[in-house]
C-alpha cells in the first residue's frame, strides 16, 4: 500500500498541475483574446486579421492530427466541416473582428457571452429541442436586458449599437453551428473537426478580405499587430483549443463550460488596466445581468 501511495501522489500532483494550466488557458488565455484582437483590427483589416488566425491555426491542427495517422474526412463530412466552418468560424468571427474596430474589448467579451442565450432560443423556439420554460426564458431576457444597458448609446459612449449588433449576429451564427453540429456527420477526431473547420472558415475569410478591397493595396503589418495575431494564434488557437478539448475529457463538460463566464471579466479588466477601456457604473450593471443570466442558463441546461 505504501508503494502504491508513494507512486499515486506524483501522479496526481501532475494532473492537478496539468489541471490548473488547462484551466488557465481556457479561463485567462482565452479571455485576453478579446483585447489581442482589439489591438490588431485597429491596425490591420478585420477579415485579413481573422483569416490570418484561423487559416494558420487550422492548417497546424488538421496537419498534426493528419500526421498521427487520424484518417482523412469523408466527402460528407467535408459538406458537414465546411457549413460548420462557415457559420462558426467565417461568420462569426467576421463580424466579431469587423466589430472590434468600434466596439472596446471588454464589451464585446459581454456581447459574446450571450452565446449560451442564443443557443437556449435556437433550440427552443426553431429547432424545438429543448420545450419551453419560464425559469430559462427569465434568464435569458435578464441577459439581453444587461446587453441593452451597456449599448444603449449616451453622452459617454464612443461605439455605436450597429456594431454591436453584427457582434450579436455572429454570436447567433456561432449557437445555430453548434446546434446544427450535433445532427451533422462529424469526423471522430475533435482535433481534425477544428482543424479543418478553422481551415475552410479561415479560408472564407481571406477570400472574403480580398473581394472587399482589403488587400487592394496589401496593408503593412505592423510589429505589435504582428505580434497580437501571433499571440492569437499560438495561445488563443492552439494552446487554448487543446487545453479545451483535453478537459473536455477528464472533466464535466459543464465545468469546462464555465470559461463563460469567466472571460468577460478576464477581458474588462485587461481592457481596463491595458487597454484604458472607460467602465462605467452602467457597463459593470449591464455585464452583470448578463453573466448572471449566463450562469443560470448553463446550471439549468446541464441539469435539466
Amino acid at each position: 500500500m505504501s508503494t502504491l501511495l508513494v507512486i499515486d501522489t506524483p501522479l496526481r500532483e501532475r494532473m492537478n498541475y496539468r489541471l490548473i494550466l488547462a484551466f488557465f488557458a481556457i479561463y485567462v488565455i482565452w479571455g485576453s483574446t478579446f483585447l489581442a484582437i482589439r489591438i490588431a483590427v485597429l491596425l490591420v483589416p478585420p477579415w485579413l486579421c481573422a483569416g490570418i488566425r484561423f487559416f494558420t491555426a487550422g492548417t497546424i491542427l488538421f496537419v498534426f492530427a493528419r500526421l498521427r495517422g487520424t484518417p482523412w474526412p469523408t466527402l460528407r463530412e467535408w459538406r458537414s466541416l465546411g457549413i460548420i466552418g462557415v457559420l462558426m468560424f467565417s461568420a462569426t468571427y467576421g463580424a466579431l473582428f469587423w466589430g472590434e474596430q468600434f466596439v472596446p474589448s471588454g464589451i464585446t467579451s459581454v456581447l459574446e457571452a450571450t452565446l449560451p442565450l442564443m443557443t437556449v432560443l435556437l433550440e427552443v423556439f426553431v429547432l424545438r429541442q429543448q420545450r419551453f420554460r419560464w425559469s430559462a426564458m427569465l434568464a435569458v431576457a435578464v441577459g439581453f436586458s444587461g446587453v441593452a444597458l451597456m449599448t444603449l448609446r449616451d453622452g459617454k459612449q464612443a461605439f455605436g449599437v450597429v456594431p454591436c449588433l453584427v457582434i450579436l449576429g455572429g454570436s447567433l451564427s456561432w449557437s445555430l453551428g453548434a446546434v446544427l453540429s450535433r445532427s451533422l456527420v462529424m469526423p471522430e477526431s475533435r482535433v481534425i473537426t477544428a482543424g479543418a473547420e478553422m481551415m475552410l472558415g479561415g479560408g472564407l475569410l481571406l477570400v472574403l478580405s480580398l473581394v472587399s478591397g482589403e488587400l487592394h493595396p496589401f496593408p503593412a503589418i505592423p510589429l505589435k499587430a504582428g505580434l497580437a495575431l501571433v499571440y492569437l494564434i499560438v495561445a488563443g488557437s492552439l494552446i487554448g483549443f487543446t487545453a479545451f478539448v483535453w478537459l473536455l475529457g477528464r472533466m464535466p463538460a459543464s465545468r469546462v463550460a464555465s470559461h463563460a463566464y469567466v472571460n468577460p471579466i478576464v477581458a474588462i479588466a485587461l481592457g481596463y488596466f491595458v487597454a484604458s477601456e472607460a467602465i462605467t457604473p452602467r457597463t459593470l450593471l449591464g455585464a452583470g445581468l448578463v453573466l448572471g443570466s449566463v450562469v443560470l442558463t448553463m446550471r439549468g441546461k446541464w441539469s435539466a
